[in-house]
């Protein structure tokens, strides 16, 4: 021990000072600073009480039977049993456990607050959602989709409103041929169309391996459209004469397989009625309508009509055409043409169909055709033999455009 004289300030050694506080005895886990302070996300459990304060005279008795050991053993059981009391355990106490009390229910998990930026990390929040409907009629070769709303679109103009409208597509092959869409509605987020859009000659394989494009965008009278989202349906899961409702989240654009659309490229498709009257004692034929026609002008479209010859033709007079319809890949026509003969001869003809694009000062171009009789093949000539089968009976069928035409004169 040191000796100071009187006035002089006490030196304490660093292993003086280390050595203060420190008594002998077991090693005990040291507490983190949070388990003396719980954070309780929502405020105190509504069960949990201010512990009864004990009568000074207790608290006294009790003083004085404690060791300085004891006192600290028993502050620190106080503080497991406040954290019991609001269901939070900070580890096990080496010291006696108190009395049991009543099992408590184990605290629920604070809910999840919803996320003030999930507008921007959920395309379904952030892009909307689309309300539709499609419906295959298998008998007459349509499939008709019904538009009816969108809710909660993503704002796209500066008045935070967007013009939004509906276009579709049949993949592979999305052209301007197949695109349908709906009218625009000015500054809403929440539109409702109520519109129904047909897309006409769609065959059962049309619904085995074609997938249906349905784009939301917004329309801008001084730039281009902009995209807003998107939704792709296979058309294989749709039952024939069945409606099936969709309410479905908008996703971001996906790309579209270009090598695809090439090797499934088509020229058409026509829509022909056949009917041998007895009472006028000829072939009926009938030019209805023309789907998903090839473009063949500079803007994407076509000016088509139809031409139909009946051969052999020796005298050159079964030559017979529609009007032109300008500016359009899916025309429609329904024009009938009359071609007197008797019925017995019609197994030795052949009808020739072909759809061509009007253009001025230059020959027209040939878009596509084909060849209905006893010599051709599948549902061209099951056509004509129904026809031939059932007189007086009209029979209708599409037909897809080739190319090609064996036997046709290429020019006009």
């Amino acid at each position: 021990m040191t000796l100071r004289r009187r006035g002089e300030k006490a030196t304490i050694s660093i292993q003086e000072h280390m050595a203060i506080d420190v008594c002998p005895g077991p090693i005990r886990p040291i507490k983190q600073i949070s388990d003396y302070f719980p954070r309780f996300p929502r405020g105190l459990p509504p069960d949990a009480a201010p512990r009864a304060a004990a009568p000074p005279d207790a608290a006294a008795a009790g003083a004085g039977r404690r060791s300085p050991s004891d006192g600290a053993r028993d502050d620190d059981e106080d503080v497991d049993q406040l954290f019991g009391a609001y269901g939070t355990s900070p580890g096990p106490s080496p010291g006696p456990s108190p009395s049991p009390s009543p099992a408590r229910p184990p605290a629920k998990p604070p809910e999840e607050e919803p996320d003030a930026d999930g507008y921007e990390s959920d395309d379904c929040t952030a892009l909307g959602t689309l309300d539709f409907s499609l419906l295959y009629d298998q008998e007459s070769n349509a499939l008709h989709c019904t538009i009816s709303k969108a809710k909660g679109l993503k704002p796209m103009d500066h008045n935070g409103l967007a013009d939004p409208y509906v276009k579709l597509h049949l993949l592979p092959g999305a052209s301007k041929a197949n695109k349908l869409r709906t009218k625009t509605l000015r500054n809403t987020l929440n539109p409702t169309w109520n519109e129904t859009l047909t897309y006409y000659g769609i065959t059962d394989e049309d619904m085995i391996r074609k997938t249906l494009r349905i784009s939301v965008c917004d329309e801008d009278k001084f730039r281009h459209n902009e995209f807003i989202g998107e939704t792709r349906v296979p058309l294989k899961k749709l039952k024939p004469n069945h409606t099936k409702t969709f309410s479905i989240c908008l996703e971001k654009q996906l790309p579209v397989d270009k090598t695809e659309d090439k090797s499934l490229e088509e020229r058409g498709r026509i829509l022909i009625s056949l009917k041998y009257s007895s009472q006028k004692q000829g072939l009926l034929v009938g030019i209805v309508r023309c789907a998903h026609l090839a473009a063949m002008d500079a803007n994407g479209y076509s000016d088509p009509y139809v031409k139909t010859y009946l051969k052999p033709d020796v005298d050159k007079k079964s030559k017979h055409k529609t009007a032109v319809k300008k500016k359009t890949l899916n025309p429609e026509f329904n024009e009938e043409f009359c071609y007197e003969i008797k019925h017995g001869d019609l197994a030795k003809k052949t009808l020739e169909v072909t759809v061509w694009d009007y253009d001025i000062g230059k020959s027209n171009d040939f878009i596509g055709g084909v060849v209905l009789g006893i010599n051709a093949k599948g549902e061209r000539l099951k056509h004509w033999f129904d026809c031939l089968k059932n007189k007086d009976k009209r029979i209708e069928r599409w037909h897809t455009l080739t190319s090609e035409l064996p036997g046709a004169v290429l020019s006009d």
